[in-house]
């Protein structure tokens, strides 16, 4: 991992640096996970789950309580319209709502019928002590809550490294755990919010009081903290990028269903991990598809973030905005036909279609982190697939068909984490979000997300 990190914001919407933050010292770094240990040790041990689903729960409260203030922080650190960034903070609540709902639940015994002798044998889940998490900046709520809630509840204690864009936010989070903790009387320690960097944070995944790493980001962070965990025997849980295909096999409503690729397409101004990218239409759909879909992309309001009816803000920085004009103008050098867009002012990216990419041209593989779509023409269900699957991501992927044998028969064949048939934008705290291939290596939300890192220990009684 490389140096060091800043953390400042910078309005993405106006270019004006609004504050920075200082980087923790040594001492705080270690204060810090003293801090985690203590509580991991004494508060974790002696506790119940329903008491520590009570800490969880009175964190959603708060976030509800402060749900503008919260939105407000991350419409200034990176350009989420503020509609949006409320729901955010809404689904945030309602994901560490789903976890206190259900502590005593997750954390149950769970008995095991012998084959043979006499007795019990049960597997109890037990923490494993601090975890490390280390969020990234296009959802800086929602990342936290689906790896904080379900490890709250099950016994470990969380020190958290937020992205450097977003330091505010993560005060607030921080404040949100305070004030939880204090009114229940549970140590600070059960969750630390530290300006890590890059350094010090490899450090803190080599200290043997921390017993593991969770990281949401790119491939490149992925495999350099997956390293350093795997030098110190470190459970690591990764959650990295995606090209999601969206599948259109046939329908009996295209405006429908393009109301549903353009809002596949653009949610969080085309930042999200789970995003449709990729969008494969059988040839009788193709054209009418694109048409309809090129009118919709360029109709989408693009605007001041905190304006009523802005559909995209900014890209999270100007670097993420030139990144994208980059990689369109490297497709469009390669033969790619630019439909729609393609055009930058400052951290602003137009809603983009691009056709005509094959195999070899850069946009083809690459993942294109905002508002950009490649759509892509295919013969038949078979082709579909293979298309959908030439890829090294893994995560997320939609079909839309009207024939419910081709929906299964798809959703089997598709290599991804998810699948959603005939929906978008369906995630909910009980759904489990994750990938395969280069998409990642673990679970978050629902109840396979409590099981991320725990020791599932066996116990073997004799009768």
């Amino acid at each position: 991992m490389s140096s060091t990190s800043e953390y400042r914001i910078v309005n993405p919407a106006t270019g004006e640096e609004l504050t920075s933050y200082p980087t923790a010292t040594d001492a705080e770094v270690e204060a810090a996970i003293a801090a985690a240990a203590a509580a991991h040790s004494g508060w974790s041990r002696s506790s119940t789950a329903a008491q520590r689903g009570e800490l969880v729960r009175r964190v959603a409260a708060l976030h509800r309580e402060r749900r503008e203030e919260l939105a407000d922080a991350i419409v200034r650190e990176m350009g989420k319209p503020k509609e949006a960034a409320l729901g955010e903070v809404d689904f945030s609540a309602d994901i560490y709502e789903f976890y206190a709902d259900r502590a005593e639940q997750l954390t149950a015994d769970q008995p095991i019928e012998l084959l043979g002798g006499e007795g019990s044998a049960v597997i109890r889940r037990v923490s494993l002590g601090p975890l490390l998490g280390i969020m990234p900046w296009n959802f800086p709520y929602y990342q936290v809550a689906r790896f904080a809630g379900p490890n709250l509840v099950v016994g470990n204690t969380i020190l958290l490294k937020h992205a450097p864009q977003c330091p505010l936010s993560a005060e607030l989070i921080q404040k949100t755990f305070d004030d939880a903790a204090a009114e229940l009387g549970a140590p600070a320690g059960t969750y630390v919010n530290v300006r890590l960097t890059n350094d010090q944070a490899a450090a803190v995944i080599g200290d043997p009081r921390v017993a593991g790493v969770s990281l949401t980001g790119s491939e490149r962070a992925g495999a350099a903290v997956a390293e350093i965990a795997g030098r110190h025997l470190k459970k690591v849980a990764l959650e990295l990028g995606g090209s999601d295909p969206f599948v259109l096999l046939s329908t009996d409503d295209l405006d429908s269903v393009v109301e549903s690729a353009v809002a596949a397409r653009l949610d969080n101004t085309g930042q999200s991990c789970n995003a449709a990218k990729r969008f494969i239409v059988v040839d009788d759909l193709y054209e009418p598809f694109v048409e309809k879909f090129t009118a919709k992309m360029a109709a989408a309001t693009t605007g001041d973030p905190f304006a009523d009816g802005t559909d995209l803000g900014p890209l999270s920085s100007l670097a993420a905005a030139e990144r994208l004009a980059d990689q369109v103008e490297r497709a469009v050098a390669a033969g790619a036909t630019l439909v729609t867009g393609g055009t930058r002012d400052g951290a602003f990216y137009a809603p983009t279609v691009l056709t005509d990419v094959v195999p070899g041209n850069p946009a083809y593989s690459e993942e294109l982190f905002g508002p950009v779509a490649v759509v892509y023409r295919v013969a038949d269900e078979d082709d579909a697939v293979e298309l959908a699957n030439d890829t090294a991501y893994g995560l997320g992927s939609y079909v839309f068909t009207t024939d419910e044998a081709q929906a299964a028969r798809v959703a089997d064949k598709i290599e991804a984490g998810m699948v959603f048939v005939n929906c978008v934008l369906a995630d909910s705290p009980e759904l489990p979000f994750g990938g395969v291939k280069r998409s990642g290596t673990s679970r978050e939300m629902g109840t396979l997300a409590a099981d991320e890192f725990v020791n599932k220990k066996l116990i073997r009684i004799a009768g």
